[in-house]
């Protein structure tokens, strides 16, 4: 399997998280370029239909590494397993995305084969035969490209808003899958997975959303953020905010967005009355289309914003609501 790029996607419950298809993204992005062959995984129990999935786009082949100790997920049996497969085949670069099963047990698996792991990666570049991966420093002030010095196997994960997940390539014809079935004796799973734990009950993955509507200091009061909510609403979306928000209580904790809080990559982003600070901005500026209003010409968040609306936000944002329920009613 040498020169082979191997995306490991993943997959919890039996649903494969959307963030995978980014990855894949990378992955042919990068096949493309190296001339490596690509190739995909997924590891659990009874994922044949989540390798079904996978194997309709453009992949050499899906490799479906299967026990019935892989679920529920814990960090022992994945690294435990994924260990014996990559061993075994030995590809020369790993992608996955960078999400919190993944924090869990990447660097483990990558000290468990004394290999090296660049994490949260949010590009790369091709340059004299090299990979450099671009990671972002001083809460995304400076970015730095990474190279590998060491052996492959190389593991990198990248950072969820890196790549157009939309933009995965479909393949010619369904990729091959081949069934590992991966030995987990007992005695290394070293301990028993309660419930997915939130925060409350109210508590959101902001990462899904394909919609977000955010609020910032200029929202002013905290009965405001109401309309927010209606916009939201209106639209289908999320309500989020930047930290300030969030330390005032208005908002919990679990709606923050940004360095501190969660980097989100939706369809659509609307900014309402958000300075655009960097510590907010890296957790938002790989959404698609990002729409913000500001009563400010000159703050930050215009410069990466695609549509922007200088205005005060009490006044634009009502007719807006107004006008996303005439579309949606027609």
């Amino acid at each position: 399997m040498a020169d082979t790029i191997l995306v490991v996607v993943e997959q919890r419950e039996g649903k494969l998280n959307r963030v995978s298809w980014e990855t894949l993204t990378a992955g042919q992005a990068i096949a493309a370029q190296t001339g490596w062959p690509l190739e995909a995984a997924v590891v659990g129990s009874n994922i044949g239909s989540i390798a079904g999935e996978v194997a309709g786009k453009k992949v050499g082949k899906v490799y479906a590494v299967e026990s019935a100790k892989l679920d529920p997920y814990t960090p022992d049996g994945f690294a435990h397993a994924l260990k014996q497969f990559l061993s075994a085949r030995k590809p020369r670069l790993v992608l996955m995305p960078h999400t919190y099963q993944v924090r869990d047990f990447a660097p483990k698996l990558a000290t468990a084969l004394g290999r090296v792991l660049i994490s949260d990666c949010v590009g790369y570049k091709h340059e004299g035969g090299r990979l450099l991966f671009t990671r972002q420093m001083f809460q995304g002030k400076f970015a730095a490209d990474v190279s590998f010095s060491g052996e492959p196997t190389w593991f990198v994960t990248f950072q969820n808003g890196a790549f157009r997940g939309d933009k995965v390539e479909a393949g010619a014809a369904a990729a091959p899958i081949e069934t590992v079935q991966a030995d987990v004796p007992d005695g290394v799973v070293r301990n028993k997975p309660h419930e997915t734990f939130k925060e409350a009950k109210q508590a959101v993955d902001l990462t899904q959303a394909e919609i977000i509507v955010a609020v910032g200091r200029g929202i002013k009061e905290q009965k405001n953020i109401e309309l927010a909510k209606q916009l939201a609403e209106a639209l289908g979306g999320e309500i989020a905010a930047s930290r300030p928000i969030c330390d005032a209580g208005w908002l919990p904790m679990d709606r923050q967005i940004g360095s501190s809080g969660q980097t989100v990559a939706p369809k659509l982003y609307l900014a309402l009355g958000i300075s655009g600070a960097i510590q907010h901005i890296v957790g938002m500026k790989g959404s698609r289309t990002i729409v913000a209003i500001n009563k400010d010409a000159e703050a930050p968040i215009f410069e990466i914003a695609d549509y922007a609306a200088v205005g005060n936000l009490f006044e634009i944002v009502p007719p807006l609501i107004e006008e996303v329920k005439k579309a949606k009613g027609a």
